[in-house]
């Protein structure tokens, strides 16, 4: 039985369905066989899916080293999406027609035949399903693979160099981008040999987060907060990534990166550009782009003998996580058994600008911590002179902002009260805005 994609249930949704429908495409995922496709992209393309974006024709092609037949990659992902999408499955019926569009195709990236079956599967799709030769290829692999991948896609003959008419070819490129500043200036040079820079989408997926793309609107739609923005009002700022998860299958890309590379450089710092940034002149990508970069060119790097004070760097070891036993990190299935590569990291950041002098930035993230969070809080200065005190009143505790990012998405901000009473208590209460509730759909 043929299933269309379920009614738009968000009203906030609904009047931009049409400015958002996609066309016709084609998807390939090269690395098909990891946690980011089965945890993340395909999910969120079955959710895109059920609220009725894709409806045009479309084909996603899973791509990596694993034999596996189309039935056996699509039972799999019926899998992924059932445990880990945002939204259930309407039906079983909605699922499995999704999932008819999904291929596998098995082979190494340096396995230049393999390409030549790609493109042969690629092109019997877009003839069976009447699409155009529009193709995204997204490289959700390991980086050492990327220049492979691109050189082997030219030679297969799967790249428009630009744009032509209705069909266009486009490349997304999941984080890290290059292994230190010499590798990244590599890597776009060989992008650029066979992709126009137009055709090129450098990403970090958790902009994709609503809550990381409210953070301006938050800050600059808001005239209360704002002017409040800065080192007069703000006491310090801390950004937390805690993941009760440990590094799964990822043992082979993660000992390599570490959380600084795979978490800190990548989300985190998009997070505290956005947090600390100046307003840019426009909403344009590059004047956001531009005042990120001022920030990083703002921070303060530590001197050598303070950086045992600034940094804490760790290793989760075997224990219990949520009531279950979990192994530590260097009994994990393909980590060294020398390891040093940590999976935890404290530090703090300082920017040398007016608007951050002396405001510490606290920024932290590991894996198997108690609890699955990320969010940003914000602590406000108390007031320069606490009448309050005067009177013989408990202390006041400082205004605090929380900015939760996953899970749980929101926002809190805490005041204080006069408890109600004979005698003054000031009281912390936190005022809570959150996404599901007011909006009756959970965040993407």
């Amino acid at each position: 039985m043929s299933v269309s994609p379920s009614v738009v249930r968000n009203p906030f949704l609904s009047r931009f369905m049409r400015a958002r429908q996609a066309g016709p495409f084609v998807f390939v995922i090269f690395g098909a066989s990891g946690d980011l496709t089965k945890r993340k992209l395909i999910p969120a393309l079955f959710n895109l899916y059920r609220e009725g974006f894709l409806d045009a024709p479309f084909c996603i092609f899973g791509f990596a080293r694993r034999d596996k037949t189309d039935e056996i990659f699509r039972q799999e992902m019926m899998e992924a999406i059932r445990e880990f999408s945002r939204q259930k499955p309407d039906s079983d019926d909605q699922l499995y027609e999704f999932v008819k569009h999904l291929h596998y195709v098995t082979g190494s990236f340096g396995d230049t035949e393999a390409f030549h079956r790609l493109k042969t599967a690629v092109t019997r799709c877009t003839l069976d399903r009447q699409i155009p030769h529009n193709v995204m290829y997204y490289l959700a692999t390991p980086p050492g693979a990327f220049e492979e991948i691109i050189r082997n896609l030219n030679e297969a003959d799967l790249v428009t160099p630009i744009d032509e008419g209705d069909n266009w070819t486009r490349m997304i490129i999941e984080k890290p981008f290059g292994h230190d500043r010499r590798s990244a200036w590599a890597l776009n040079g060989a992008i650029h040999q066979v992709f126009n820079e137009r055709q090129v989408y450098r990403i970090d997926h958790y902009l994709g987060k609503e809550t990381v793309q409210n953070i301006l609107v938050f800050r600059l739609g808001n005239s209360i907060f704002e002017p409040l923005w800065n080192r007069r009002y703000i006491d310090n700022v801390q950004i937390s990534v805690s993941e009760a998860i440990g590094i799964g299958s990822r043992a082979g890309y993660f000992d390599k990166a570490g959380i600084i590379r795979d978490m800190i450089q990548s989300h985190i710092m998009q997070i505290f550009t956005l947090i600390a940034m100046e307003p840019p002149a426009s909403f344009e990508t590059t004047a956001i782009r531009d005042e990120k970069v001022k920030v990083l060119k703002a921070l303060r790097l530590p001197e050598k003998e303070d950086v045992a004070k600034r940094v804490v760097r760790a290793q989760y070891t075997e224990g219990s996580v949520g009531g279950e036993h979990v192994k530590g990190y260097l009994e994990e299935e393909g980590v060294p058994p020398d390891s040093k590569t940590e999976t935890y990291l404290a530090l703090r950041a300082d920017i040398d600008n007016w608007r951050w002098a002396d405001v510490p930035f606290y920024i932290r993230a590991g894996k198997r911590l108690p609890k699955r969070v990320t969010e940003v809080t914000i602590t406000f200065k108390s007031p320069p002179h606490l009448i309050f005190d005067l009177s013989g009143c408990e202390s006041l505790s400082p205004n605090v902002l929380r900015l939760r990012i996953q899970p749980e998405e929101g926002i809190s901000l805490s005041v204080g009260v006069k408890r109600p009473g004979q005698t003054l208590t000031v009281t912390p209460v936190r005022m809570d805005f959150d996404y599901a509730t007011s909006f009756g759909v959970p965040s993407p």
